[in-house]
C-alpha cells in the first residue's frame, strides 16, 4: 500500500480533517447573515414526528445540516461508502445527521429495508439527487423510489451565497464563506407518485424533480445576488 493511501485511509487523519470541515461550516453559518424562507410546512411535519424525505443537488449538500432543523427531529443521510463518501458522511454526522451508507456491494432490497426501519421510527431521509458520483444536477431515480416505498412527502432544499469557495471535485462542490450574506430555502414537491409506477411514469417524476430541484437551486442563486448562465451550470 503507497504511503499516500496509508494517509488517505487514516482514522487519525480522517478524524481531523471531518473536524476542520465541520468546524469551518459552522463558523462560515455563524458569521454570515442568512434568510431562511420556505420551511414551515417542513418544519411541521417534522415536528409532529413525521419523517419526510429531503432532497438538494449534492453541489449545495455540505449546508444540509442548516437546511434540515435536527432540533426538531432525526435525519439520515444516504452517503457512498467509499473514501469521499465516508468522509462527507462523518462531516453531516458531526453537524447532527445520522448516515446511512450506500454500497455497489449492499443489495437493494437491504439498504430500502434500512430505509423503512429509520422512516418507521419517525427518521427523515436526506438525498442528494444527483449523488454520489453525478452527472451534476441529473437527478437519479432514488428519491421517486425512496417516496413510493415509504410514503413520505418529498421538499427540495437549496442554499445560496453570492460568493462561495467551489472544491475541485466532480459537481464544483460548493461551500459558504464566512462574514457573507446567503439564503435557505425549501419548497415541497407534490407530485403524486403512484404504488406501482410504470416506467414512464418514473421517468416523468424523475424530470418534474430534477426541474423542481433546478427552480428552487436557481431562486437560490438569484436571491443571493449569484447567476448561473441557466439551471444547468458548466461543471469542469
Amino acid at each position: 500500500m503507497s504511503l499516500r493511501k496509508k494517509i488517505a485511509d487514516s482514522p487519525k487523519v480522517n478524524r481531523a480533517i471531518e473536524g476542520l470541515f465541520a468546524a469551518y461550516v459552522r463558523f462560515a453559518f455563524r458569521t454570515s447573515r442568512w434568510t431562511r424562507s420556505g420551511f414551515e410546512e417542513m418544519d411541521a411535519c417534522v415536528r409532529r414526528g413525521e419523517p419526510v424525505i429531503f432532497v438538494l443537488w449534492h453541489q449545495r449538500l455540505i449546508m444540509a445540516p442548516y437546511l434540515f432543523d435536527t432540533s426538531l427531529g432525526r435525519i439520515c443521510a444516504l452517503t457512498s461508502s467509499a473514501r469521499a463518501g465516508r468522509l462527507a458522511g462523518q462531516i453531516l454526522v458531526r453537524l447532527g445527521f445520522e448516515t446511512i451508507p450506500m454500497s455497489s456491494h449492499k443489495r437493494h432490497v437491504a439498504l430500502s429495508r434500512e430505509v423503512l426501519r429509520r422512516t418507521k421510527e419517525g427518521c427523515s431521509i436526506g438525498i442528494a439527487a444527483d449523488g454520489p458520483r453525478g452527472p451534476a444536477r441529473i437527478s437519479s431515480t432514488v428519491p421517486i423510489v425512496w417516496a413510493r416505498m415509504t410514503g413520505c412527502r418529498v421538499f427540495t432544499v437549496a442554499f445560496a451565497e453570492k460568493k462561495v469557495i467551489r472544491l475541485p471535485t466532480w459537481d464544483r462542490q460548493m461551500l459558504p464563506l464566512p462574514f457573507s450574506r446567503g439564503v435557505l430555502m425549501c419548497q415541497e414537491w407534490t407530485d403524486e407518485v403512484p404504488k406501482k409506477p410504470s416506467d414512464e411514469d418514473v421517468e416523468a417524476l424523475r424530470q418534474s424533480l430534477e426541474a423542481s430541484l433546478d427552480k428552487i437551486t436557481d431562486t437560490a442563486d438569484s436571491a443571493a445576488g449569484r447567476s448561473s448562465g441557466n439551471s444547468k451550470e458548466q461543471h469542469p
